[in-house]
């Protein structure tokens, strides 16, 4: 799958199973992370000048973005997110 224009296709990556102080979270409990990684980006926006914008992330980026950010799909039975550029806050390190 390629993401067009300036769309980038993030795995969600899993969130934890237990609190910092040793409590197991069960699955009703659980929010969806807003942490994943990148698996594909598209070629980029065009800008008033009908130039291509190169993305700044890439694929294998872990990033962090909204929590209602993008359109949620299944690709080969996995959840991932497809969305914009411009709803990621952050590439983690």
């Amino acid at each position: 799958m390629k993401p067009l224009n300036d769309r980038v296709l993030v795995k969600r990556l899993e969130s934890e199973e237990k609190t910092a102080g040793g409590l197991f979270i069960p699955d009703a409990a659980k929010e969806k992370p807003s942490k994943g990684e990148v698996v594909a980006c598209g070629p980029g926006k065009l800008n008033e000048k009908g130039e291509r914008v190169a993305m700044e992330v890439k694929p294998g980026d872990v990033v962090l973005f909204a929590k209602y950010a993008g359109t949620e799909i299944k690709v080969n039975g996995a959840d991932h997110i497809i969305m914009r550029e411009e709803d990621i806050l952050a590439i983690l390190d």
